[in-house]
């Protein structure tokens, strides 16, 4: 895969994911709820009291405010055994892409050059009706190469966005059953210039990345 898709690859991360964790922990946390306060209440017909005790309302989940955390995303792409299988699908259409380009370059070729052997033995009328057909065949092979590149780039949004949405799915999972606030892509790009290696979890979140795809095969 070339570096203009890897720089798209990167910033896609980068957004989806901090909106993503950006949307789920941007409203203020809720605090464990304290039990009210006992309401005491006395009959007028005699002098017993009558305790009502509301019941607690459960604590809410948050994540720790302190524990944040990124990921590399050229390591998360390569190591994702879900990217390579999508690569090697990819890279299998593109080959037969690339033969149907061929096909259309010889075949203009071998007409040009039949043309020019036959050019002197042909009238000026047959030299002008031989040169309109290779025009509209130059037009027709252009428009078929257009045609090939907008179906490889289609083909490869769509792969990349298939294995984003995974690669997303499980980064949000991670981050809410290990209680994390934010966590961040490092790209190539330079979306996060420094981090400490004790807050890297690519390792961590690349096996579970791989141990899902497993999974679902």
């Amino acid at each position: 895969m070339n570096n203009p898709l890897r720089l798209i690859i990167d910033a896609v991360l980068v957004v989806a994911v901090a909106i993503l964790f950006y949307l789920h922990f941007s409203s203020t946390p809720a605090a464990a709820v304290a039990a009210k306060p006992v309401a005491v209440q006395t009959s007028s017909a005699d002098t017993t009291a009558t305790d009502e005790v509301a019941a607690p309302e459960p604590a809410v989940a948050v994540a720790d405010t302190n524990k944040v955390a990124y990921v590399e995303s050229g390591k998360l792409l390569d190591g994702y055994k879900g990217m390579q299988a999508a690569r090697r699908a990819f890279e299998a259409k593109a080959k037969g892409w690339e033969q149907q380009n061929n096909n259309l370059i010889r075949s203009f070729q071998t007409a040009v050059q039949q043309y020019q052997k036959q050019a002197e033995s042909l009238t000026p009328e047959q030299r002008a009706a031989t040169e309109q057909k290779l025009q509209v065949q130059q037009q027709q092979s252009g428009q078929a190469q257009e045609k090939l590149q907008r179906q490889a780039q289609e083909e490869e949004a769509k792969m990349t966005q298939q294995v984003l949405s995974r690669i997303n799915k499980e980064v949000e999972a991670y981050g809410k059953a290990n209680g994390y606030k934010l966590i961040l892509i490092a790209a190539p790009s330079g979306t996060i210039a420094y981090g400490r290696k004790d807050i890297d979890i690519t390792n961590r979140v690349l096996r579970r990345l791989n141990d899902e795809y497993g999974a679902k095969k």
